[in-house]
């Protein structure tokens, strides 16, 4: 059985079983969004990629507020400067959570969602736990047969799952990777990027439609190959427009 196959059984166990906290999460952002104010969404390392996924990119709209610090996600070097080590020692510090969120107003009416496979790290565990005391309500998105693997390292003893409103699954198996190879002992071929990615459409879209029920029609970044040239112009100036006057509005001031 190759990957892609794998993939698309993973994708329908998330279905089969998350669609309950798929639906809340969806409702939570909504419920933020109509309010005025923003879903944070944060992660590290390889999370980052849910969040870019989100917002902003074709098919994504205004609403959703992207934490991403570089620090923990920016390795092209993968060893030297800026590199692997650097990134996977940082994700692991304590304090650093906190050392992001002092740039933010943590506003209760808004919301957030963490991803984090693992669920261990200290910065993504302490990001949650931050956002949490601050009123917001959670949506963490992590594997719990990864998270629930091993004891907890974090000095409170914790996981990102023990300050969320919302769990999203995953499901992915522990070390993530999908397929075994004859010759090769340890399995290769990550499910957890595709499994985060589907999480975020699925919530994006959810959320959508409950906005437009709740009147509020938001701009979608949109092809021109699609919507047309000047359409698409005018879309993407009221997202852009749109996210800064958000993004404005929980920026810390002095």
């Amino acid at each position: 059985m190759k990957w892609i196959s794998r993939a698309m059984d993973l994708l329908g166990e998330i279905e089969r079983t998350q669609e309950e906290n798929l639906a809340e999460a969806a409702r939570i952002a909504s419920e933020a969004i109509l309010g005025g104010g923003v879903v944070h969404t944060f992660g590290t390392g390889h999370s980052r990629i849910g969040v870019e996924e989100m917002f902003p990119r074709y098919g994504s709209y205004p609403g959703f507020h992207p934490i991403v610090d570089l620090s923990t996600t920016f390795y092209t070097q993968v060893a030297g400067s800026n590199g692997m080590r650097q990134a996977m020692f940082i994700e692991r510090v304590e304090g650093l959570a906190d050392a992001i969120l002092a740039n933010f107003e943590l506003r209760p009416s808004d919301a957030a969602i963490v991803f984090s496979v693992s669920g261990l790290n200290a910065v993504p565990v302490e990001m949650a736990m931050g956002l949490h005391k601050a009123g917001l309500r959670v949506v963490a998105v992590t594997s719990m047969n990864e998270t629930m693997a091993v004891e907890p390292g974090h000095p409170s003893g914790t996981r990102l799952a023990d300050h969320a409103d919302v769990v999203i699954d995953l499901r992915t198996p522990v070390g993530d990777a999908l397929c075994q190879v004859e010759g090769l002992a340890e399995p290769v071929g990550p499910g957890s990027t595709v499994a985060a990615v589907a999480v975020v459409n699925e919530i994006k879209v959810r959320t959508a439609e409950l906005l437009v029920a709740g009147g509020w029609t938001p701009p979608v970044i949109s092809s021109a190959k699609l919507v047309g040239a000047a359409r698409s112009g005018e879309l993407f100036e009221a997202a852009y427009l749109e996210h800064a006057r958000r993004a404005a509005a929980v920026l810390r001031k002095p």
